[in-house]
């Protein structure tokens, strides 16, 4: 990890404005992430175990939580889905195990992306630059607003998948499908051109940003997880298929 001595240069862009919560139990890995969320101008705050963190949040209502996952007592996990419970941040995920498993969990429960350590405070800074510039209500892809006396745009139907991509709505037959904001921004992407293979690339600069740096893989993780909330068949796909050797297809549902 990179240490307080190595001031990281200015971003032209102001994060003045912006609220990030540090929640991590390791005080001096907790210092230089604030001192570096600082630097760009972000009001921190810290907090070093999960009740507090979750009493800061809901004082501060943060943009960004960086989130340790091996928090003890009520580890990063639980945190995370108290979070979700009233919280639309941003989560970051710091996880000393490179396991892919705990990866799964962290963002199964809502995280929007995880660093494992040892990490650059740079690359965790530029990651959630990149995360704050995505719209937090309105998904990359999304239908225009229609002009004054122009019916909106219809929801977006694949079988018995509907999408409501202007109320952030999907619905199963009646049932309503609960999506995390990610999930929901990768569906919205996928369906905004059905005949389309989108690359993982394309998926993670359409979703996260040009600027997202990191693993590729994070695009499986949450296809995953949108797979079996739509309770979609790897092996025979009907809402998202893989083209092989590329990425992501929206299917037709049937």
């Amino acid at each position: 990890m990179e240490t307080m001595d190595n001031t990281p240069p200015h971003s032209p862009e102001s994060a003045a404005g912006y609220r990030a919560l540090v929640v991590d139990d390791e005080r001096p890995l907790a210092a230089v992430v604030a001192s570096y969320l600082e630097r760009e101008h972000f009001e921190v705050a810290v907090a070093y175990n999960g009740a507090d963190a979750l009493a800061l949040a809901r004082e501060i209502d943060p943009d960004v939580v960086v989130l340790d996952l091996g928090l003890p007592g009520m580890d990063g996990i639980e945190v995370c889905r108290g979070l979700r419970t009233f919280s639309d941040a941003y989560v970051v995920m710091l996880t000393a195990r490179s396991a892919e498993v705990d990866t799964i969990i962290g963002l199964s429960v809502g995280a929007d992306d995880y660093v494992t350590k040892p990490f650059s405070p740079r690359e965790l800074v530029a990651r959630i630059r990149a995360m704050l510039r995505r719209p937090r209500k309105a998904p990359v892809y999304e239908t225009p607003p229609p002009g004054p006396g122009v019916a909106e745009a219809p929801p977006r139907v694949f079988g018995a998948l509907r999408i409501d991509v202007a109320g952030r709505e999907v619905c199963l037959g009646e049932q309503p499908v609960m999506l995390t904001r990610t999930e929901f921004d990768v569906l919205a992407v996928l369906s905004s051109r059905p005949g389309m293979a989108f690359g993982r690339r394309q998926l993670i600069e359409a979703v996260w940003g040009e600027s997202w740096v990191g693993n590729e893989h994070l695009v499986d993780v949450h296809v995953g997880h949108l797979r079996r909330k739509l309770g979609d068949d790897p092996a025979a796909p009907r809402y998202v298929t893989t083209v092989r050797g590329i990425g992501y297809r929206m299917g037709t549902g049937q």
